[in-house]
């Protein structure tokens, strides 16, 4: 079995500091407890630990040179977005120095006529499309978190999104890359093409979570805004119609552009905080977006509508204007941070299964979260029975982060048994390496393991993360929590 087993590294001291500073620039580096606080976590908030440094570097050659300092001196270093990772990818585990790409968001190049667009790693999702938007063009993969997400972040986990059940996630759509290899050495991989002779080097990257390298440049494809979008809400007294009504709808042959669910939890907490007017007496939304040519669209809205009346639908409504969806969007892809008027702390799963199983496995799921005397709200990619139920707890509670802790292995078993995955797109970071053996078996994890070392053999590039550690998630948590606090 791969473990990881944390090296003694060495101390990031005064002089490894200074070597920052003549790289990046003084007011570019941040170092000290006060100064690095902020970068103790990602989005997944049970484990913390702060870095050494944080560097927020230019271009390219600047992380090369930081790189080629980190791997000289055997300073563990780890590539940074905005931080909105759910599975702790962006934490540094063994200290070190954090890579932000919050300066990098350019974008480089746009090339229309071959549907190209190539910007720096730290550019947030959303920038794409708007860079384009005006001439008809759009960035597909589209992640609830596009406002702030960066595109080497979603490289990193290749990230998904309510519309890449039609147009596919990160991996679909990247062709090109720069990458900064842990010993500084630059790979400049894939480009403009379309199709490319020999190894795919870029899909391998794509999903790598920050195990191989950084990221920092990236060229990926667009894709022509449709002609015509009609976009329904089906309101339904129980979760069982709203997900026998996703069957339906793939099952008549139908590949809507995004059908998404919410449940009562998360309707109450999205219209308290966006007052769309979400009926919030019911079980269950359906969000249900069709695009495409307008010949023939107004046909297939219909047979959707039907469908959703055929399992009981109590009401079906229809976006009038642009401005009504978006407006439902905004609800929908700020539905986790309003959760946090349910509870002070949430962890969102990502687990995969088959979507003919979303009834029975969304019953299994409630009976464990019930067990552990918690509460769970639900939205989650149900096209694409992508799960992502919001185990709602008190961090500063050490019984409920076990509970929580405990009720997301036992859901994610759940998800692996129904022949589904532990992951869907926030990816195995730190939150699930302790949790990999239950999808994968030791032969599947050397052999993973093989292919980081080719491009990290010292491990120095986001140390700990993916694979089975000595310590759990929770055991390291509580280990540390209790040091600080002595």
């Amino acid at each position: 079995m791969h473990t990881h087993e944390a090296p003694e590294r060495p101390p990031v001291d005064a002089q490894f500091v200074k070597e920052l500073r003549r790289i990046c620039g003084t007011e570019h580096v941040l170092s000290g407890h006060d100064e690095t606080f902020a970068y103790d976590c990602d989005a997944f908030v049970i484990q913390k630990r702060s870095p050494d440094a944080v560097v927020l570097p230019a271009n390219t050659d600047e992380v090369a040179e930081v790189v080629k300092l980190c791997a000289k001196a055997g300073v563990p270093f780890v590539g940074r977005g905005a931080g909105t990772g759910l599975s702790g990818g962006a934490l540094a585990l063994e200290g070190g120095v954090i890579i932000a790409m919050t300066r990098m968001k350019r974008i480089l190049d746009v090339d229309l006529r071959n549907r190209r667009i190539t910007a720096q790693a730290g550019a947030v999702n959303i920038s794409l499309t708007r860079a384009v938007q005006a001439q008809g063009y759009q960035y597909a993969p589209d992640p609830s978190s596009q406002m702030a997400c960066t595109i080497g972040g979603n490289v990193a986990e290749t990230s998904g999104g309510p519309h890449t059940l039609k147009y596919g996630v990160t991996v679909n759509h990247v062709l090109g890359l720069t990458l900064v290899l842990p010993d500084g050495e630059v790979l400049r991989l894939g480009g403009k093409e379309e199709d490319r002779t020999g190894y795919d080097l870029v899909g391998i990257i794509v999903g790598h979570e920050g195990t191989f390298g950084i990221v920092t440049e990236v060229t990926a494809r667009l894709v022509r805004l449709p002609q015509t979008v009609k976009t329904m809400l089906g309101v339904f007294e129980t979760v069982e119609d709203a997900t026998n009504t996703v069957s339906g709808i793939i099952a008549a042959g139908i590949v809507p552009a995004a059908l998404e669910m919410m449940d009562a939890l998360i309707i109450q907490a999205v219209e308290e905080a966006f007052h769309f007017g979400f009926p919030t007496d019911a079980g269950a939304c359906l969000i249900i977006e069709l695009d495409g040519l307008r010949a023939g669209l107004e046909e297939q809205a219909e047979q959707v509508q039907a469908i959703c009346r055929t399992h009981r639908a109590r009401e079906i409504r229809t976006a009038a204007n642009n401005a009504e969806r978006d407006q439902l969007w905004k609800a929908r892809k700020r539905a986790f941070g309003a959760v946090g008027r349910l509870a002070p702390s949430n962890i969102t799963q990502d687990g995969v299964i088959p979507r003919t199983k979303l009834p029975v496995v969304l019953k299994e799921m409630d009976a464990i979260v019930n067990k552990y005397g918690l509460r769970v709200a639900n939205v989650f990619h149900a096209g694409d029975g992508n799960l992502h139920p919001l185990l709602l707890f008190d961090e500063k509670d050490p019984a409920q982060i076990r509970a929580v802790v405990s009720a997301s292995e036992e859901i994610l078993k759940l998800c692996v048994a129904h022949g589904g995955s532990i992951t869907g797109e926030h990816g195995i970071g730190i939150e699930k390496s302790s949790f990999v053996t239950c999808q994968f078996t030791e032969k599947d994890l050397e052999a993973m393991a093989q292919v980081k070392s080719v491009f990290n053999p010292r491990d120095l590039c986001n140390p700990g993360k993916m694979f089975p550690s000595s310590k759990g998630c929770l055991e390291t948590t509580m280990a540390r929590r209790k040091s600080v606090a002595l």
